[in-house]
């Protein structure tokens, strides 16, 4: 300006006070639309805050008072938001018995050479790797926090005897899981099992025997959809079950109808996950995420209308994680949408021969073992290089991740398949616009009034809000 010298503004003595979204050190909040009629989302990336406004006006931005009620909340909502991405520990281990599995599923993720050949741990062996698992987590959890111990797979049920011995022996110290196929999950089994409240779930891809068997067959290429219905009715009445669907090109145009037979069956819950593209013969079954997302939201439609039919829900846990990850973060259930992920964070796995990994997921690809449970102390394994790969994993610095508004909702899962599929812990994972899909869902859900329906009964208890604008 004419008659005044120029001059360069200092930013650290006068800062900006933050008083306009999206300049300064004003939040940002980006507009999403998300295929409502009345409403569109505002979202502040960072720090996970939303509101849903008419899309007819956005007076609540621009007059100031959502910024001036958000300005309020906005440390709290960091504060949050980094202890649930960065200060948890683990409280879970995915814990495989063996490496055998009974099935030659088409997608499974544990080499093929290992599920034919692999070894189970010996009984002695698995007591005392409980031992070891109490002793660290009494060291590292609250008191009265129970940690959780899922036998997982390959199939838990070929090494029964160890499996069970543990199960008896630490039912005090533990929450168990147990993840099967069903081929061995008889009568006692059953009775053993659910006596001692253990969770049990279960897979099942289609609701025919056609279809499901496509993928999911023993290593005679014969498909087991009989012996899986037969354990559904075994189960039946039992409050701590669940299914599992693998979402592939092989039964995505099925999976309405696959709502229906677990709602008929009285599932409990149900996963429908997105297939996990981290071994190339997994990749072969992967859908497109536009086709993926359009059959897998018209499942979820067909969940809220046997819901209004019958008053009984059938939520679908992958997609109720996402609907938590917006309405109540840190009561979301599965850490694997979110970054970085629950791997060696909130969870780790343990191979039968004692080998640690970041996730069940990373079993058999030998750069991310990271120590062994009898030789070496959970504390230094979890600090190890490989390790901290997964840990360290930080959508905030993802392209285009650290663009993207919803990235706190979806966290650019998996690393695995991100390492393996794409080349590194820096690149996305296998079905962005599939989960970009969900996001948007999940926003109509809350616009219109519906989320009890698609979440399960007691959500909210012990639940707080913290917000209300």
């Amino acid at each position: 300006m004419a008659g005044k010298k120029n001059s360069v503004v200092d930013g650290t003595k006068a800062p900006s006070r933050g008083r306009f979204v999206n300049t300064g050190n004003g939040p940002t909040f980006q507009e999403i639309d998300i295929g409502h009629s009345d409403y569109v989302a505002i979202i502040e990336p960072k720090t996970a805050f939303w509101s849903l406004v008419p899309k007819d006006g956005h007076a609540g931005v621009r007059d100031g008072e959502l910024l001036k009620s958000y300005g309020k909340k906005a440390e709290q909502f960091a504060k949050e938001m980094d202890t649930l991405r960065f200060g948890l520990k683990p409280s879970a281990v995915y814990f495989n018995p063996t490496e055998r599995c009974n099935m030659n599923c088409t997608y499974c993720y544990i080499p093929e050479q290992m599920r034919r050949k692999g070894e189970h741990m010996p009984e002695k062996k698995l007591l005392q790797a409980l031992a070891t698992l109490k002793k660290y987590f009494q060291r590292t959890l609250p008191k009265g926090v129970m940690p959780q111990v899922i036998f997982h797979g390959a199939e838990p049920l070929l090494n029964r005897q160890a499996v069970f011995a543990g199960i008896e022996e630490y039912k005090k110290d533990f929450l168990f899981g147990i993840q099967t196929n069903t081929a061995l999950l008889d009568d006692e089994a059953v009775a053993f099992l659910s006596k001692r409240q253990v969770s049990i779930g279960i897979s099942l891809d289609a609701p025919t025997a056609r279809i499901s068997d496509r993928t999911r067959k023993n290593w005679d290429g014969q498909g087991i959809f009989k012996q899986v219905v037969a354990a559904m009715e075994r189960l039946k009445g039992y409050e701590h079950w669940s299914v599992i669907c693998t979402v592939t090109d092989a039964n995505l145009r099925h999976l309405n109808k696959l709502v229906d037979f677990f709602h008929e069956k009285e599932v409990p819950m149900c996963l429908m996950n997105i297939l996990r593209c981290t071994l190339p013969e997994s990749r072969s079954l992967k859908p497109g995420d536009a086709e993926a997302a359009r059959y897998f939201l018209a499942a979820l439609d067909r969940t809220y209308e046997l819901y209004e039919q019958t008053g009984r829900r059938l939520p679908v846990g992958n997609f109720a994680n996402i609907l938590l990850a917006i309405i109540a973060p840190a009561a979301r259930r599965l850490m694997c949408d979110i970054s970085p992920c629950g791997g060696g964070r909130c969870f780790f796995a343990l191979a039968p021969n004692g080998e640690m990994f970041p996730c069940s997921e990373f079993i058999g690809l030998e750069r991310f073992q990271s120590g062994n449970l009898f030789t070496d102390k959970i504390e230094t394994v979890l600090e190890s290089e490989p390790f901290r790969l997964v840990t360290e994993r930080n959508v905030d610095t993802i392209d285009p991740c650290r663009q993207c508004a919803i990235r706190h909702f979806c966290g650019s899962p998996c690393p695995a398949e991100a390492h393996e599929m794409n080349g590194g812990m820096d690149k996305t994972g296998a079905f962005c616009e599939f989960y970009e899909e969900q996001v948007r869902y999940a926003f109509r859900v809350i616009a219109d009034g519906k989320v009890d329906a698609y979440l399960w009964d007691g959500w909210d208890k012990d639940l707080k809000t913290t917000f209300v604008y």
